[in-house]
């Protein structure tokens, strides 16, 4: 408990109400989140002003997991109604966290390979009971490491621009763009690639959990999610790898 106490002290915002949300999900759906975890987090998002309008009313009123419990298991009777609910309660601060800085991630952070892994395996761990988190992690990685290479390159973009728009200025800086390769073979590869990042950043805003749905949305499976991760992380070490080696050779 005193570890995971002092891992939520180093949290950033982003990390911060999404820690909060995994927890009040598998509360809702029938597994544990500590009362005094749960007051912690609550405490400091209370505590930020900035966010105030963005956190949901419940939050502000249920002191205690046993009383966030009874609110949550009287409103709804299915999991996946808690779930829905819940996902779009958090959406608004979590998209608006996700895009208010160039990333989720504090830039004391050392952004490196085995950083990545521990995002990917991270988000590997919501596929199942959280396709559709899982899914926003995949983009929220790409797009981190897309936008730490333009920021260490000096390399200026629209803080919100989506993901093709970013993959195409990298792609531009680290020679991977199809355009620049007279091989054939070169061409396909990295226009595959180039459709992977699309496809994320589409995948996300399809399927992802940071827009609220309607009731006939599609629901992405398990192997949506993992594929969609796995995809996302082998693409963010290969793009992190090339700007390394292409840094080193200058």
């Amino acid at each position: 408990m005193r570890e995971e106490l002092a891992q939520i002290k180093s949290f950033n915002e982003f990390q911060l109400v999404e820690y909060f949300q995994d927890g009040v999900v598998a509360r809702a759906t029938g597994s544990d989140f500590d009362n005094e975890l749960y007051t912690a987090v609550r405490n400091r998002l209370l505590g930020n002003k900035a966010l105030e309008k963005l956190i949901p009313d419940w939050v502000k009123t249920k002191r205690t997991i046993d009383q966030f419990w009874t609110f949550i298991k009287g409103r709804f009777s299915t999991y996946q109604e808690r779930r829905e609910f819940l996902w779009d309660e958090f959406a608004p601060i979590l998209n608006y966290l996700e895009t208010k800085s160039t990333s989720p991630l504090e830039e004391s952070i050392v952004f490196d390979e085995a950083h990545i892994h521990t995002q990917w395996q991270k988000a590997l761990e919501r596929k199942q009971i959280e396709p559709e988190g899982a899914i926003t992690s995949a983009r929220t990685l790409i797009e981190s490491t897309l936008k730490h290479i333009l920021d260490v390159q000096a390399i200026q973009f629209n803080d919100g621009a989506d993901l093709p728009e970013l993959y195409k200025e990298v792609s531009k800086s680290l020679n991977l763009a199809p355009e620049l390769h007279q091989e054939q073979i070169f061409k396909q590869i990295l226009g595959g690639a180039s459709g992977v990042v699309s496809g994320l950043g589409a995948l996300r805003n399809k399927l992802g959990d940071a827009h609220g749905k309607s009731k006939y949305s599609v629901k992405p499976s398990e192997r949506h999610s993992e594929l969609a991760v796995n995809l996302a992380g082998a693409m963010a070490i290969f793009l992190l790898k090339t700007f390394n080696e292409t840094k080193g050779s200058k």
